[in-house]
Parts: structure tokens; C-alpha cells; sequence
């Protein structure tokens, strides 16, 4: 069995108040806050995973 991962760009920054945020452009809606970068990046990649589970559970795969 092959081992494919798709490459998904994740964007990353930083707020004036010092929360980090983390954006994933190609998936509306798909954006987290965390006190870390790390853990910016860490909710956005588990949310686009239920984003997407979520789709394809209610068959929108051209949605996501």
C-alpha cells in the first residue's frame, strides 16, 4: 500500500496581541487561533480533517 499525502498550504501568523493564527486559503472557513504557532497549525490541520469528513459524510466532496 502507497502512502499519499496531499501537500495543502497552511498560512501563519501572528496577531498584535500576540495570538497566532493559522489559514488554510483553499478551504472557506478553515482558520484557528492558538497561543503557539504549533498549536495554530495543529487545530487548522485537525479542522480541515473534519471539514473534509464532513463533506464527504454529506457527499459535497466539490465543496472541500
Amino acid at each position: 500500500m502507497m502512502n499519499r499525502r496531499a501537500w495543502i498550504p497552511i498560512v501563519a501568523g501572528r496577531e498584535e496581541d500576540g495570538r497566532w493564527w493559522a489559514d488554510i486559503e483553499s478551504v472557506p472557513g478553515v482558520m484557528t487561533y492558538g497561543e503557539t504557532r504549533e498549536l495554530a497549525i495543529a487545530a487548522v490541520r485537525a479542522l480541515a480533517l473534519r471539514a473534509a469528513a464532513d463533506c464527504m459524510e454529506h457527499g459535497e466532496e466539490t465543496r472541500c
